[in-house]
């Protein structure tokens, strides 16, 4: 494990510009953003975007794309924000020019003494697990194991986290964050400060926006740890060298620890002001308070997911046994990284079963109404309907999969479900011709729609560089009917971040 801010410049601009970190969730593997940032990198040739334009982006909308994942099957969406691969690479130059990485790797050690402790510098591999793997490995053995070792020191945690952290965080805010308020203040028209150059990059791509930055990519978990790591000087600064408490923080997350819930509440409200400084809030829903910090160190749909961990197949031996108990701790923890875990695990184990059971329609309907309430789960669950509805005699599938499509379209707003439906119900074996209003689905069928506006573009070789029609990496009637455990294998490691 080596963390970002450890690599060399170079290092880190070929950390930023890999796929995986322009969009950090779960693709089907024929789709790549690769190709697309390598071709723009090669025009822009570590220059920034200006050179490039002929008119100011941030006076269009839809510089970026955006597309929704639901969180519950109903109201609670989720915005994923693909940055315009042309600011994106732009961005990345100048952050990962020389000069300025050394100035921002200088900056944030100084964020590092006091007593807060960030658990959620980002990290990359070293070794075959992917980066993703490994933050997630570091969260766990940062935040909750230093979590439970608390227990011995304290008997008080409080637990709250920023509501909308990237929608609401404050761009000029950048600035403060690298340079300090007073020299940002003092040269907030000085084009040339880096602080005002990314803020610039990301008002451009926002339709001149100064509040909100991109949610999905690596780049932006980076810049916002950035500005959460001058909130910490902040809540460092105003406590002073106090010894009666510890605070932890993972990204927006925040544990305060104390003796007592006077001292708790007297530091919590530090830092709700130091946070409200860049535009954040704390959400009140999600703030408890705990007199056992072992408890409360631990989240509760985790807690009851340790539980449910081997499914109870002591009890429950038949599949759709397990599926019901997997259903009715999904109307307990809807959308909960425990359920996504246990939903993985699942994956993996019903891709034994290679006969089609008696109850084979019971199996997928009760599998489908998981997804339909917790529609993140969905790159498992179309996983293990793949694995359910290929036992099922040829005459049946088609029939089977369409019962499905027509479920999860009830649920509003979800081009990533969309994506992952096209997957399961494509491929050649299948033979269902998938059609979607979601501009991704219709880049898989051999269309080519805009996903980021371009009429502010001077150069024909970068627009070039942006066609839509190279992030097909692969063909989807080609992809195997099922899909293996190890096609998804983000979606597990995802699922331990939450």
């Amino acid at each position: 494990m080596k963390r970002l801010i450890d690599l060399s410049s170079e290092e880190a601009k070929a950390h930023f510009l890999k796929g995986s970190s322009y969009f950090n969730g779960d693709m089907p593997n024929y789709i790549s953003f690769e190709p697309v940032l390598a071709d723009v990198s090669a025009v822009l040739n570590g220059a920034e975007f200006n050179q490039f334009k002929a008119s100011n982006p941030a006076e269009l909308p839809d510089v970026n794309y955006n597309f929704t994942a639901n969180k519950d099957g109903r109201f609670a969406w989720r915005p994923y924000e693909l940055m315009h691969p042309a600011i994106y690479v732009s961005l990345v130059n100048l952050i990962c020019d020389e000069k300025n990485w050394t100035l921002i790797r200088s900056r944030i050690a100084e964020f590092e003494d006091g007593v807060i402790d960030c658990c959620s510098a980002p990290v990359m591999s070293v070794d075959r697990q992917t980066d993703v793997a490994t933050q997630v490995r570091n969260w766990w053995q940062a935040v909750e194991q230093r979590s439970l070792t608390y227990s011995l020191e304290y008997s008080h945690l409080l637990h709250t986290d920023v509501t909308d952290c990237y929608g609401s965080l404050y761009t000029h805010s950048i600035a403060w964050a690298i340079h300090g308020l007073e020299e940002a203040k003092k040269s907030k028209t000085k084009k040339s400060l880096l602080g005002n150059k990314i803020d610039f990059h990301i008002q451009s791509s926002r339709y001149g926006q100064t509040n909100g930055i991109a949610q999905g990519s690596v780049l932006m978990d980076f810049i916002a740890e950035i500005v959460l790591g001058y909130v910490d000087e902040l809540i460092n600064t105003a406590l002073g060298n106090c010894t009666d408490i510890r605070i932890l923080r993972y990204r927006d997350d925040y544990r305060i620890f104390a003796n007592n819930d006077e001292r708790a509440e007297a530091v919590l409200k530090i830092v709700s002001d130091k946070l409200r400084m860049v535009g954040m809030k704390l959400g009140v829903s999600k703030t408890f308070s705990s007199r056992n910090v072992v408890e409360g160190s631990i989240k509760p749909d985790k807690l009851a997911g340790i539980e449910l961990q081997d499914l109870g197949t002591a009890n429950a031996k038949t599949i759709q046994k397990q599926l019901m108990r997997l259903h009715a701790f999904g109307q307990r923890y809807p959308n909960s990284g425990a359920l996504r875990r246990l939903m993985g695990d699942f994956h993996a184990s019903v891709s034994k079963q290679t006969i089609a059971p008696d109850d084979l329609e019971v199996q997928v309907a009760i599998t489908t109404d998981i997804a339909h309430v917790s529609p993140a789960t969905f790159p498992a669950v179309a996983g293990i309907l793949s694995h359910l509805i290929a036992l099922a005699p040829e005459q049946h599938k088609e029939r089977l999969w369409q019962r499905v499509r027509e479920k999860m379209e009830r649920v509003p707003y979800n081009g990533y479900l969309e994506i992952w439906l096209q997957r399961v119900t494509q491929p050649k074996a299948v033979g269902i011709q998938f059609e979607s209003d979601e501009p991704i689905c219709q880049i898989v069928n051999g269309g080519a729609p805009q996903l980021w506006q371009c009429e502010w573009v001077a150069s024909d070789a970068l627009k070039k560089a942006i066609d839509v029609k190279k992030l097909m990496v692969g063909n989807v009637t080609e992809s195997a009917e099922v899909v293996e455990p190890e096609e998804i294998a983000l979606f597990k490691q995802n699922a331990w971040a939450y």
